[in-house]
């Protein structure tokens, strides 16, 4: 075979393929959604005269093409694959691996977005919690655990003092490790919480019980970061803890207007099994507790990590009402919450903090 005759070849072969692929990305289907991601994908961008002449149409329209790829799942698991095992990176797709454990670097600490949580919580104190015993407490990224770039809880807890000096600050830091974590996942693991609970309990000046039954609800857990990373890795399981008054409260959405349970078992099945501690991320819900051997009351200021520990801190309480300030306006809770007999906990995790914008 001539050289020409296999420069001709290859040049039909990478013709038809070009041509495939844009058939393809023509007629196929378009996708809002990457479950693996779990994210929006780009849709097609409309053309104006505008848009042209500024450019923002070419720059939108390349990442709809990026987005919308033909097999693009399966590129991404080439690209992983290339990236760890040929080219030793020690990140893909922005993450990276150690002990099993899938992690996002979350580095290093940004000081304006901490302040502007911290400007948040002080609005909050001085409108509503001035008479009331408030507290603030910070949940690591499990970087704190096996990173090396990570955003120490000594610097955390010195911000707060210093900018939220208002609040007891409450050191969780302690009380958790890389096993108080989902492999797969951002958050933390339930039944691996009750050394903090208890402490957050304690300090507050309650108790809970430290003995639960535990149910395995979901054994094949793929967290947000299982489709992100793109190479295969194994799953984790999500488990339910229970005890006698756990399973007696009675939770209310007021974001929906209906009752819902503590463990919410359909979610299990929707794209984020997470979800399943008390319905996910909802703006207002209370948990009342019949049980309970006072009238005290816990309102906690919280992102997603707050579901799966509040049904273990409401033990100690009477009722327990969690507010989501990412999707209910801060101005506005006066007319949902009572402030009368009640402790306040801020509880959010170093993801949110470092990246406060979405606090109304």
């Amino acid at each position: 075979m001539t050289n020409k005759t296999k420069f001709v070849i290859q040049t039909v072969v990478f013709a038809i393929l070009l041509l495939t692929l844009s058939v393809f990305c023509v007629f196929a289907k378009t996708s809002d959604f990457s479950d693996s991601e779990r994210r929006a994908l780009e849709k097609m961008p409309q053309i104006t005269v505008e848009s042209v002449k500024s450019t923002k149409f070419m720059r939108d329209f390349e990442n709809y093409t990026l987005d919308q790829f033909p097999i693009r799942d399966t590129f991404r698991g080439i690209k992983a694959f290339t990236s760890k095992y040929i080219f030793n990176l020690s990140e893909n797709n922005g993450l990276y691996e150690k002990d099993g454990y899938i992690a996002k670097k979350e580095y290093p600490m940004n000081q304006s977005s901490y302040s502007y949580a911290s400007k948040k919580f002080n609005f909050l104190y001085e409108k509503y919690f001035k008479e009331n015993d408030v507290y603030i407490a910070v949940i690591p990224d499990k970087n704190e655990f096996i990173g090396d770039l990570k955003i120490e809880g000594e610097a955390v807890r010195r911000h707060f003092e210093k900018e939220s000096a208002f609040a007891e600050y409450l050191d969780i830091y302690p009380c958790l490790s890389i096993d108080s974590y989902y492999k797969t996942d951002t958050h933390w693991k339930q039944e691996e919480l009750i050394p903090a609970a208890s402490y957050l309990a304690e300090q507050m000046g309650t108790a809970i019980p430290e003995e639960y039954t535990k149910e395995l609800a979901y054994d094949s857990f793929e967290g947000v970061y299982y489709g992100q990373f793109a190479l295969p890795v194994k799953k984790d399981e999500i488990y339910f803890l229970h005890n006698e008054i756990i399973d007696s409260y009675k939770v209310y959405d007021y974001q929906n207007g209906k009752d819902i349970e503590t463990y919410d078992r359909e979610s299990l099945k929707g794209k984020d099994p997470y979800e399943a501690y008390l319905g996910g991320s909802l703006s207002l819900i209370s948990i009342g507790n019949p049980k309970a051997d006072n009238k005290k009351e816990l309102i906690i200021f919280r992102d997603s990590f707050g579901s799966s520990i509040a049904p273990l801190l409401a033990q100690g309480y009477s009722r327990v009402t969690l507010v989501d300030i990412r999707y209910i306006q801060s101005a506005a809770l006066g007319n949902f919450i009572n402030t009368e007999n009640a402790d306040v906990l801020f509880l959010y995790s170093n993801l949110v903090l470092n990246n406060s914008n979405t606090l109304k």
